[in-house]
């Protein structure tokens, strides 16, 4: 898939972000290594402990469902109206695609536009991160 699709589909996402309090929409595109895309959105509470955010609901939508192989997301954010600036996934979102994703192959679009977006891998985003291989564990 093509990352103007995979932004398209994240543009898409952020439409539906429940944020009563910052105003703040994002709205998240997982790409499976199956072919399958995951669309997530931010989701707000008033206790702000509870919210979710857009990257983590579309893992956990895809975990669920038995998916756990990840090619690309693209990540859109801002508030109403386009984006206008990049939104970059918070520390606990990067956490999360550490658990299931290549560090090395795993590819992180932020955008702006369909036409206007940065790609980096999930190494280059959380160098020297803290994942599964870094437990050992016997069997």
């Amino acid at each position: 898939m093509e990352n103007r699709e995979l932004i398209r589909l994240a543009l898409e996402a952020r439409e539906r972000a429940y944020v009563p309090y910052s105003k703040y929409q994002v709205g998240a595109a997982l790409l499976a290594k199956n072919g399958t895309v995951y669309q997530g959105c931010n989701i707000e509470n008033a206790a702000y402990t509870p919210t979710n955010c857009a990257e983590r609901t579309a893992f956990f939508k895809a975990v669920s469902e038995g998916v756990r192989e990840f090619e690309a997301i693209a990540i859109v954010g801002g508030y109403a109206g386009e984006p206008v600036d990049y939104a970059y996934p918070c520390g606990v979102c990067r956490q999360v695609m550490m658990e299931f994703c290549e560090p090395e192959s795993f590819r992180v679009i932020t955008a702006i536009s369909e036409d206007v977006y940065l790609e980096r891998t999930l190494e280059e985003m959380l160098p020297h991160g803290f994942g599964p291989s870094k437990l050992h564990t016997e069997d």
